[in-house]
């Protein structure tokens, strides 16, 4: 009993022990620099807009496996408007801020329409915004500038975007954001032994105190190195409150709400799904009406860290948001995925790329080892369900 229990324990946190493996591998190639303050503030501003498009094309992939392939060239035209809206016409962040989400929402509602009352398979339909987007961006920024990008973006702007909360200098130790980690580390355990006790009180299946204590606090010290290191760097980025914010609210929404179990139900069996009474169409609106909303979200965040819009802004950011939710144990054909597990997902792909661009590899190469990995992913996926049957 006991072997098993600890290879199901191990094939559950699969994805989470090759991340630490493959940590410690860079940590030794780059010699320690992967572990510097620095790179734990470029791996969350480089990988936001993974985390956020990931969080959407999870709802995507929890329906059947269906993707947005247009999110990526979405990014390019959204980034040419708002360069449009700050830089040519001065609008105020605001209200520039206002516009793309309800630019966000009104392609959202069309996108939704036609995969969901139409019945256009969401591949074609997205793939129609993949060829057309970035044409479209491409034009706008063309036409408002001499050299095809808009620069720079306000100052209020990036600091909503792509500031830091309570910042110091860099090498000095800020206090806030260590103790704003202490707070979200004691959270977790909190969190933690509750949900325990309510699976209890509930008579459902619930992990022993040592397991929770175990999990909960690796979780806190996960946070307190991560609060630790930024503390160095001059203080949490403003990017980390929008990708935490977005991660606890689809968390919340995948696990304890109602519409959040639809999308599984939906995945799992569309037809049984819709004979139990579950609103199918609405299921798949939403979940493209998400995706676009997210998407402008991700825009914004991408735009304030390289204060500029520009014609390449956006590329493969589709496949990203992919590779994110697959390696984290999401699956192909809908139905089976977390919010954690695409953040892990997410995180290795991002640690990948940092200790990738640490040792210089060459970007051919970089290309490869991701395809591999998520070949990878994919292969234990199917081995995993055979196993299980």
């Amino acid at each position: 009993m006991k072997n098993k229990s600890v290879s199901a324990a191990l094939k559950k946190n699969a994805m989470l022990i090759v991340l630490v493996l493959v940590y410690l591998f860079f940590l030794i190639l780059t010699k320690g620099g992967i572990f510097s303050p620095s790179s734990f503030t470029e791996l969350i501003n480089q990988n936001a807009y993974v985390y956020i498009l990931g969080a959407g094309m999870l709802m995507c992939m929890l329906t059947g496996g269906n993707i947005d392939l247009s999110c990526g060239a979405f990014v390019c035209l959204l980034g040419a408007l708002g360069g449009v809206f700050m830089i040519v016409q001065g609008m105020s962040t605001g209200l520039s801020i206002l516009l793309l989400l309800l630019i966000g929402i009104g392609y959202g509602v069309g996108l939704g329409f036609l995969i969901a009352y139409v019945h256009i398979p969401p591949w074609i339909a997205t793939l129609a915004g993949y060829l057309a987007f970035r044409g479209l961006g491409t034009s706008i920024l063309s036409a408002n500038s001499v050299t095809g990008s808009l620069a720079p973006f306000p100052t209020d702007f990036q600091s909503i975007f792509y500031g830091r909360i309570f910042p110091t200098e860099k090498g000095v130790f800020n206090w806030p954001c260590f103790l704003l980690g202490l707070l979200a580390a004691a959270a977790v355990v909190g969190l933690t032994f509750r949900n325990r006790q309510v699976r209890l009180k509930k008579g459902y299946e619930a992990d022993s105190v040592a397991s929770a204590a175990g999990k909960s606090g690796l979780g806190a010290a996960a946070i307190l190195l991560v609060t630790a290191r930024l503390a160095m760097d001059g203080g949490i980025p403003t990017t980390l409150l929008w990708v935490a914010g977005i991660i606890l609210i689809y968390s919340f929404i995948t696990s304890k709400t109602t519409i959040g179990r639809h999308f599984y139900i939906v995945g799992g069996n569309m037809e049984a799904a819709r004979l139990s009474g579950v609103n199918t169409r609405r299921v798949m609106f939403v979940a493209y009406l998400n995706m676009a909303v997210l998407t402008a979200i991700a825009t914004m965040t991408v735009v304030a860290r390289s204060q500029s819009a520009y014609a390449d802004v956006g590329k493969n950011f589709e496949m990203d948001a992919i590779s994110a939710c697959v390696v984290g144990g999401v699956s192909a054909s809908g139905g089976a995925g977390t919010v954690l597990g695409m953040v892990i997902g997410a995180t290795l792909i991002g640690v990948i790329n940092l200790g990738m661009s640490l040792i210089s590899l060459d970007a051919n190469y970089q290309r490869v080892i991701k395809g591999l990995v998520l070949l990878a992913a994919v292969v234990f996926d199917i081995l995993s369900k055979k196993r299980g049957k």
